[in-house]
C-alpha cells in the first residue's frame, strides 16, 4: 500500500560472496540519504558478505537494512528485496555495480516531485553504461531516439527501438506496488532472471518517464560473472529456462493479450533477442547436446504459441540462429561477434 510517509526509493542489492566489491556499490547509494531504503540481501554467502551488510546496517540504521536468507539465487534475492521494500519505487542494483552521484540526485528529485504532485508514475527509465574493464570506450545505452524526454508518456508515444536497444534491469525503476500487482516472483536458483524482471511487468505499465542521465554503471569484467561467454554456455539450461518462461507469459500473436501495438512489437523484439542469445550460446559451444537443447527450445515455443513462433522463427535472427549447416553456424557466430564488439556486452 502506498502512503505519504514512505521512503521515496527502495534499492535491493542482491549479494552473494560479494565482500570484495560490495562496499563500492553501497557507498555510491548512500548519498540518497533518508529518501532511500537500501536493502542488502545476503543470499547465503560463504564469505564476509553478511558481516559487511550487518556493519552497514548498524552504522546507517535509518537507511540500510540487512536481509539474510538461505541461498536461493539472484532471482530469490530480488524477490526478498521486493518483499521487504517499503519505498514508493523499487530499484535493483547488483553488488558489483554502482551509480553516478549526479544522476542519482536528479532521479530522486524527479521521483519526489512525482510523489508531491500525486502523479502516478509506473516506470522511470534512465541510461546505463556498459562499464567493461580493459576497454577505452564505454558504451552508453540511451533512449533519446525512441522515448520522449522530460514528460510523462504512454506506450502510444514511443518510437521504434533499434536492434541492440533494449530496456534492461539497469535502466528501470518500477513503482513498487505495480510489481506486486503483477505478481512478480522470479524463479529460484536461476541466472538471467533480470530479463523476466523487465519483461513481465510491461503490460501493467501505463505511465512512463525517461530521464536522459547516465545513471547506472554495469560492471563487466570478472571471469565468474554470469554474462561471461563461457559461463553463459555452462549455464545454458538456465538461459533456456528463462526463455521458456518469457514465452509462457504472453502469447504476443494474440492482440487481445497485449493490445498496444507498439508495446507488443517491443516485447516481440525483446523475446527475439533472448531467444537469439539462447541459440547462439548453443552454437558457440559446438556441442551436439546443446544444439539439441536449442532445437527443443524452438519446438517449445512452436507448441506454446504457434503464431508467435512463426514470427520469431522466420525473422532474420530466427533464420540465422536455427541453421544446422557448419557454414551457416559460422556466419551466425560472425554476426554475434560483430554485435558484441559494437555494443560492448559480455
Amino acid at each position: 500500500m502506498e502512503t505519504n510517509n514512505q521512503k521515496v526509493l527502495s534499492i535491493a542489492i542482491p549479494s552473494y560472496n560479494s565482500e570484495a566489491y560490495m562496499a563500492n556499490c553501497i557507498e555510491s547509494l548512500l548519498i540518497g540519504g533518508d529518501d532511500v531504503e537500501i536493502l542488502i540481501v545476503n543470499d547465503g554467502s560463504k564469505d564476509g558478505t553478511a558481516q559487511i551488510a550487518d556493519a552497514y546496517a548498524a552504522k546507517y540504521p535509518n537507511i540500510i537494512r540487512a536481509v539474510h536468507q538461505e541461498n536461493g539465487g539472484h532471482g530469490e534475492a530480488v524477490n526478498a528485496g521486493l518483499r521487504n521494500a517499503t519505498g514508493r519505487y523499487f530499484k535493483v542494483v547488483d553488488s558489483d555495480d554502482w551509480v553516478d552521484p549526479k544522476a542519482y540526485k536528479e532521479i530522486l528529485a524527479l521521483l519526489k516531485h512525482m510523489i508531491a504532485q500525486e502523479t502516478q508514475l509506473d516506470m522511470l527509465i534512465s541510461n546505463f553504461i556498459y562499464d567493461k574493464q580493459g576497454v577505452t570506450y564505454k558504451k552508453v545505452m540511451h533512449y533519446r531516439s525512441v522515448l520522449p524526454k522530460d514528460q510523462i508518456f504512454t506506450w502510444d508515444q514511443i518510437g521504434h527501438f533499434q536492434k541492440g536497444q533494449y530496456i534492461l534491469m539497469h535502466s528501470v525503476i518500477y513503482r513498487t506496488q505495480l510489481l506486486r500487482d503483477c505478481a512478480m516472483e522470479l524463479p529460484k536458483h536461476t541466472f538471467y532472471v533480470d530479463n523476466i524482471f523487465v519483461y513481465q511487468p510491461l503490460p501493467f505499465v501505463k505511465t512512463i518517464y525517461y530521464l536522459d542521465v547516465d545513471f547506472y554503471h554495469y560492471f563487466i569484467g570478472r571471469d565468474d560473472q554470469s554474462v561471461n561467454e563461457k559461463v553463459m554456455i555452462k549455464r545454458l539450461d538456465q538461459q533456456i529456462r528463462v526463455n521458456k518462461l518469457m514465452a509462457d507469459y504472453y502469447d504476443l500473436s494474440d492482440k487481445t493479450v497485449v493490445p498496444n501495438k507498439k508495446l507488443r512489437q517491443y516485447m516481440y523484439n525483446y523475446l527475439e533477442i533472448i531467444t537469439t542469445i539462447s541459440s547462439i550460446m548453443a552454437i558457440l559451444s559446438k556441442d551436439e547436446t546443446n544444439l539439441a537443447k536449442r532445437d527443443e527450445l524452438w519446438q517449445y515455443i512452436e507448441t506454446t504459441a504457434p503464431g508467435m513462433y512463426k514470427k520469431l522463427r522466420y525473422g532474420l535472427f530466427g533464420r540465422v540462429m536455427t541453421v544446422n549447416h557448419p557454414v551457416g553456424q559460422k556466419f551466425a557466430i560472425i554476426c554475434y561477434k560483430i554485435a558484441q564488439k559494437l555494443f560492448g556486452f559480455n
